[in-house]
């Protein structure tokens, strides 16, 4: 088994070729302060004044210039064409979560493919971050503190049966499926939603301000370094 490129014990920021912005950057630098590039992602991160610690990826919308900034050793191409990017990078990154910017909002096929990878992906934790929402895959159980109100949509990728608590819509006895019942658009009615689930396969998505919340359900504090950054 080939050896991780990336190896942390701290989270792991993960820049896309997708848009993003210079104040949604530093949000996740504070809470995963190891930037890395999944090829184009190197660009924006230039763009920014951040040099990343690894770019990788098959190097097809990596700019020349970029890749000039870059010293050689902290760029690792990955010629094959059967998975995307971001599959490569995560793949490819040990670490207790990753936050993942510039992989949603820019094309609706790239989403769908960054949304399969969170599932395919699921042993790597991860929070894939677009312009309003945040989305990862489920682990077997999970405590999320929200407000009351708040949205908690739940899409599955497969087939999938669960337990809930807090929920306006409990999930208990209902068989989730692609193609068949989805679970968008519950709410929670509680300040703390616990979920389980008899499988993989699910993905929770959440208000972007929620973040915080996601990140302790998936890294719990006792288990996290000290914060870098301000």
């Amino acid at each position: 088994m080939n050896l991780p490129i990336v190896q942390s014990l701290t989270a792991v920021t993960l820049a896309g070729g997708g848009p993003f912005s210079r104040r949604e950057l530093v949000l996740c630098l504070k809470r995963a302060p190891i930037a890395v590039a999944a090829d184009g992602g190197a660009d924006r991160l230039l763009r920014f004044g951040c040099l990343p610690e690894a770019v990788i990826g098959d190097f097809d919308s990596v700019s020349a210039e970029a890749r000039s900034r870059i010293p050689t050793a902290r760029q690792h191409m990955m010629a094959e064409q059967l998975t995307t990017d971001f599959d490569k990078a995560l793949r490819s990154i040990a670490a207790p979560l990753v936050l993942a910017l510039g992989f949603a909002g820019a094309r609706l096929d790239h989403g769908l493919a960054a949304m399969n990878t969170l599932v395919s992906r699921a042993a790597q934790p991860c929070i894939l971050i677009g312009p309003q929402d945040i989305a990862f895959a489920a682990p077997p159980r999970l405590s999320l503190a929200l407000a009351a109100g708040e949205v908690v949509s739940l899409f599955p990728m497969a087939r999938v049966t669960g337990q809930s608590r807090g929920l306006e819509w409990p999930i208990g006895g209902i068989d989730f499926a692609p193609d068949g019942m989805i679970g968008t658009s519950n709410r929670a009615v509680a300040r703390v939603v616990e979920l389980e689930f008899d499988g993989p396969g699910m993905l929770v998505i959440l208000p972007r301000r929620r973040l915080d919340a996601a990140i302790r359900a998936l890294w719990p504090v006792p288990a996290r370094p000290a914060a870098h950054g301000g």
